[in-house]
């Protein structure tokens, strides 16, 4: 790191600024923009990322067909560039030697926020390596505006995206997530919404939930209720449109720890209607209490029988 400079910044380093963003009309510092588009309603991109995106010697998109849309929408028309997760690895090093050269990239995804459920961040980690500027500039985020929509605690939440497509799997990932103590929020297909809603109530525990849908869209919904009822409802009613995002409370904690007996008859129960690894599961996320120490339990009742 260079000194400390006591001469006064020339102009065009002033208008770029500390993020490298240049007045309007003014060329970028080189480097890399991490920039967030809308979810769904057009209106929500940034000034800044207006501005960016506009002055940017190439854009990186997910599917350029689906970004020259939002482009078109606001008068842009940049150079673009497809990045996704089966060219990756093939663009990142004439993207870091484009960098090199003194070009300004930005990155951006279909919808949201970049490096969320999607390959950005190995470019991020390969500019970090090779020491060159990384800016990221905020807006949207489909998960955060979930939590926001949901009504539930949300001083504590962990982002989970997508889980896995098949019931096995998907009750082992939502065990390993049972005791973390702050809201959930998960991506999720339409055709698998409510199997996924139905695993989450054995597995988590039949916790306060919500679906969000289409965020930020026309036809916007958001349904709250515990995630049996959720999962009852949209088995009947069928895999609804659009883009949805599941938000499920945090494990219940306001009550008092259980007895060592209400313990014990809680994984009695649990043991008669299951098998150990599913009674485990199941009482860690309803009583919030380490799964280690109730599978050690669960271990001596089976051996009392």
């Amino acid at each position: 790191m260079s000194s400390p400079s006591t001469s006064k910044p020339a102009a065009a380093d002033r208008d770029r600024g500390r993020g490298g963003q240049g007045s309007e009309g003014a060329k970028l510092a080189p480097g890399l923009y991490l920039v967030a588009t809308p979810i769904g309603n057009l209106k929500d991109i940034t000034l800044r990322a207006l501005e960016t995106l506009a002055a940017a010697d190439l854009v990186l998109c997910e599917d350029t067909r689906v970004s020259a849309k939002l482009l078109r929408a606001h008068g842009l028309s940049p150079r673009l560039r497809p990045y996704h997760e089966h060219n990756a690895a093939r663009i990142r090093p004439q993207v870091i030697q484009s960098i090199k050269n003194g070009e300004a990239v930005a990155l951006i995804s279909d919808a949201g926020t970049p490096l969320v459920s999607d390959p950005g961040y190995k470019l991020v980690r390969a500019c970090q390596e090779e020491e060159l500027p990384v800016t990221a500039l905020p807006g949207p985020s489909a998960a955060l505006a979930a939590l926001l929509l949901s009504g539930l605690p949300s001083d504590r939440f962990f982002f989970a995206g997508f889980l896995p497509a098949k019931s096995a799997a998907r009750k082992t990932a939502l065990s390993e997530l049972a005791a973390v103590p702050g809201t959930l929020i998960f991506f999720e297909s339409q055709n698998r919404l409510a199997a996924a809603l139905a695993d989450m109530a054995e597995t988590l525990g039949d916790r306060e939930a919500a679906v969000l849908r289409e965020l930020t869209k026309l036809f916007e919904e958001a349904r709250r209720g515990r995630l049996s009822e959720l999962a009852a409802r949209y088995a009947a009613e069928g895999p609804p449109k659009g883009e949805i995002a599941i938000a499920v409370a945090p494990p219940e904690t306001d009550s008092a720890a259980p007895s060592e007996s209400e313990l014990d008859s809680r994984l009695r129960d649990a043991l008669a209607s299951g098998s150990l690894r599913d009674a485990v599961d199941r009482i860690a996320a309803e009583t919030g209490l380490p799964r280690k120490r109730i599978y050690a339990r669960a271990l001596e009742l089976e051996k009392e029988k």
